[in-house]
């Protein structure tokens, strides 16, 4: 059954859905298929504001679902996010949202891009999910692997596996900004509140321009909250730094963002040669018995 576009604004004002709070009033049965072009459905909170909308091109209602052609979906709140899908599904039963092709999630604020193949939306717990590949990309650098559980800002987030990250030790376009690569079988957490990431499991960053790599079980990263540089790494687990020829090892590798030097505590050895280091001295070692 197919209506014209004013059914459909009659509709939406029948529709108040609420993600933010238990409270959800029933939307109008749908015993016979219904299709709407053109869509729209507004959440609200208790002291009424508005915390969400969906819009779409084109939507199939049933008794159980809504799906929906060309998905746009806002956040509103503190920090603001947009989500974007060719496809979509609303359980209208507990408010679930699953998103399928081109799914796109952006943190208004901070500007965060995240991109994947699927997405779910869990109403109560707040959470965006998937088990597919995904890509996050923000001032900081890029990061990719598989599957993710995040909040829909992306404020926090964790990588399930495969994860890779190209990180900006510096500024962008700023002199000495060096691209640090790290990979790890995962898990890799992150909190954009704190500025903080830790990547789990065979850990390796490696700096492209010095050829300088870091392997360890555990990796920290904190960054400056204004600036977006890199403060400090802090590796545990078999730590281990190796420039050419030159191997260091120790219990655990402290780099230091400011004067890009890195202390090594806890048993540390070194093996190197007496050839020039060459490079911005990121990996320069300074060891601590």
């Amino acid at each position: 059954m197919r209506y014209p576009i004013t059914f459909f604004f009659f509709f939406a004002l029948m529709v108040s859905v609420s993600f933010a709070d238990q409270t959800t009033e029933t939307l109008p049965s749908a015993s016979v298929p219904q299709q709407l072009q053109g869509f729209n459905l507004n959440g609200y909170g208790k002291d009424g504001e508005k915390t969400w909308d969906v819009n779409g091109t084109k939507a199939d209602i049933s008794d159980t679902n809504i799906k929906i052609t060309n998905v746009d979906a806002s956040f509103y709140g503190k920090e603001q996010a947009n989500l974007t899908a060719d496809h979509g599904t609303i359980d209208k039963a507990n408010g679930n949202v699953h998103l399928q092709d081109n799914v796109v999630v952006t943190s208004v604020e901070r500007g965060t891009k995240m991109t994947t193949d699927t997405l779910d939306y869990n109403r109560n717990k707040d959470l965006v999910s998937t088990k597919d590949p995904v890509k996050i990309v923000d001032e900081k650098g890029i990061m990719t692997g598989q599957g993710m559980v995040a909040h829909p800002n992306l404020k926090k987030a964790e990588i399930k596996k495969n994860v890779k990250a190209r990180v900006h030790t510096q500024s962008k376009d700023e002199p000495g900004d060096q691209i640090v690569t790290i990979t790890s079988d995962g898990p890799m957490q992150m909190n954009q509140a704190t500025m903080y990431a830790v990547f789990h499991d065979h850990v390796i960053s490696v700096e492209p321009s010095t050829g300088r790599e870091l392997n360890c079980d555990k990796m920290e990263i904190w960054f400056n909250q204004a600036t977006k540089k890199i403060k400090k790494a802090i590796c545990t687990g078999h730590a281990k730094s190796i420039q050419g020829t030159n191997v260091s090892y120790a219990d655990q590798m402290v780099y230091d963002g400011v004067t890009q030097v890195l202390t090594m505590t806890g048993r540390p050895k070194l093996i190197f040669d007496t050839s020039k280091t060459k490079g911005n001295d990121m990996f320069k070692s300074k060891g601590k018995s």
